[in-house]
């Protein structure tokens, strides 16, 4: 009897802590849900390491700030908050694929970042299969645009840059020479050159120069006997500095317009006294715009003895569109494209607009001088020649497929 007394009081024990054991999960479970319901899951796949990292940092610092901007400093949208997961793709395209699909596998729906187009182009293809929202960063490749009706950009395009150098030459039939790397990416810039100036009437020439050189001058002097209207000067990497220096004792600024973009604030120190002739076009410089986005930005930065550079408004951009994208489309991907299709938005860089039919992003673009500094970290600082509107250096439309 006592047996059957002790077997039946374990049972009843056994029933009330599975009993107990059922609830605590569940209101564990419970509790997990309600998390996930009061948060939007974000995710950004940037180049915190690699070759591009310092793009990367300026990229990740802009969005961080363009998200408090667009959400008045609550990091919330529609009484939810923005819980960022961030991932380092180290400038490879296999990392961020690998990050990317891990990101979609936990049901996050909207992926940011990106500095590297070789990256993009193969995260785009992604957000199509699995209808995510994908917002390219400073990946500058023209192939982006018009690739799929899920992919947008933050940044700017090459098309828009060359451009820009146009905005430079007055009149026509105008004589452009570039002066490059014998490269891939010498390659690029000479074709493009000749695709979008030299459809314009121009005529255009190259003196590519090989990477393995190290004398400049015989091609320094091929630019300066070409004897060029525009002489478009696309170079990266160490050697710029004597390269520069190569043009300037050939004397190939003299009766010339010497054009190049202006790259990040580290890199003004390789111009030497030579910076003072080039014009550059610019994607950004933090004098350049005078407006309430760009003067919070400017101002946030300030509190951390910094300034803003070339990527941060690409990062601060992408706070804004995602924002916006919440906004618009909650957790339905389909109505956050529709919400970023043709929205004209003010950035600190002044007015954007994304172009519906291939999410081109229309931007100003911006002419620039350096001048000597001697109280500047970088020993330049740079002077606005003018601002170049953001339809003038719109990209030709580019539909999506199908």
């Amino acid at each position: 009897m006592r047996h059957r007394r002790f077997l039946r009081l374990v049972v009843a024990l056994s029933a009330l802590a599975l009993l107990v054991t059922t609830a605590a999960g569940t209101a564990g479970s419970l509790r997990g849900s309600k998390a996930e319901a009061s948060t939007y899951k974000v995710g950004i796949v940037y180049s915190k390491t690699g070759l591009l990292s310092a793009y990367g940092a300026e990229y990740i610092e802009g969005l961080r700030l363009g998200l408090a901007y667009a959400t008045h400093g609550t990091g919330k949208v529609n009484g939810k908050k923005i819980d960022l997961t961030i991932a380092d793709d180290g400038t490879d395209p296999a990392k961020a694929v690998s990050a990317a699909k891990d990101m979609i596998g936990k049901g996050i729906k909207i992926i940011g970042g990106t500095v590297s187009s070789g990256v993009a182009l193969q995260l785009a293809p992604l957000a199509d299969q699995n209808r995510v929202l994908y917002i390219s960063g400073p990946a500058a490749s023209d192939a982006i645009t018009g690739l799929n009706k899920y992919t947008f950009r933050s940044g700017r395009q090459t098309w828009q840059d060359t451009l820009t150098a146009d905005s430079f030459l007055s009149g026509s039939n105008r004589k452009i020479v570039v002066f490059a790397q014998d490269s891939a990416f010498g390659a690029g810039n000479v074709a493009a050159v000749k695709a979008i100036l030299g459809g314009k009437g121009h005529s255009v020439s190259s003196v590519l120069v090989p990477l393995t050189a190290t004398d400049f001058t015989p091609f320094a002097q091929q630019a300066k006997n070409a004897n060029p209207d525009l002489l478009f000067v696309a170079w990266a990497g160490t050697t710029a500095g004597a390269m520069w220096k190569a043009l300037d004792q050939q004397n190939a600024f003299a009766g010339t317009k010497v054009v190049t973009g202006l790259a990040e604030r580290a890199t003004w120190q390789t111009f030497g006294d030579v910076g003072a002739k080039i014009q550059f076009l610019s994607h950004y410089v933090y004098t350049a715009p005078n407006n309430k986005v760009n003067t919070f930005l400017v101002k946030a930065l300030r509190k951390r003895n910094q300034v803003p550079d070339l990527f941060t408004p690409d990062g601060f951009v992408a706070g804004q569109m995602i924002v916006r994208a919440l906004q618009k489309g909650g957790d339905d991907v389909d109505k956050m494209v529709s919400g970023l299709e043709g929205w004209r938005f003010l950035a600190p860089k002044g007015y954007q607009a994304i172009r519906p039919q291939d999410h081109a992003m229309l931007q100003p673009m911006f002419q620039v001088q350096l001048v000597k500094d001697a109280k500047s970290k970088v020993g330049w600082t740079p002077k606005v020649l003018g601002t170049v509107n953001a339809y003038k250096t719109a990209p030709p439309a580019k539909p999506f497929p199908g």
